[in-house]
């Protein structure tokens, strides 16, 4: 029996501030959409053009405060090829939230505060 990754989901109080959030940051684009036939949920797969795994979001109609994200433990990590520039970009934008220069990495903050790890691509 084999496992693969399919997606991971983060639930998001704003949509649309979220796609463009991910599509600005991290050049995540839409694939899949799907929409409660009772307009209670929305769920948007992004991605990232390369691999199939997908960032699945989730907004719920009902849900109106911020989501418990506990100490924010948990994360995704995407590598690119210019750190550099990708770090400098992210600085301008302003949402670098946390950075840890002897591992040579840093993590971005979205609007829910979610936490995703920038990391320079292996060679």
């Amino acid at each position: 029996m084999k496992f693969t990754f399919c997606h991971n989901n983060f639930n998001v109080l704003n949509l649309e501030k979220s796609l463009e959030f991910y599509e600005k940051a991290l050049g995540l684009k839409e694939v899949r959409r799907i929409n409660s036939e009772d307009g209670s949920f929305v769920i948007v797969y992004l991605g990232d053009g390369v691999t199939s795994h997908n960032l699945e979001l989730t907004w719920l109609r009902d849900w109106e405060r911020p989501y418990n994200l506990g100490d924010n433990e948990f994360h995704l990590a995407l590598e690119v090829e210019d750190f550099d520039k990708a770090y400098e970009f992210h600085k301008e934008m302003g949402c670098i939230c946390f950075e840890n220069k002897a591992m040579g990495i840093y993590f971005i903050a979205d609007p829910d505060n979610y936490w995703v790890e920038i990391l320079p691509k292996k060679k």
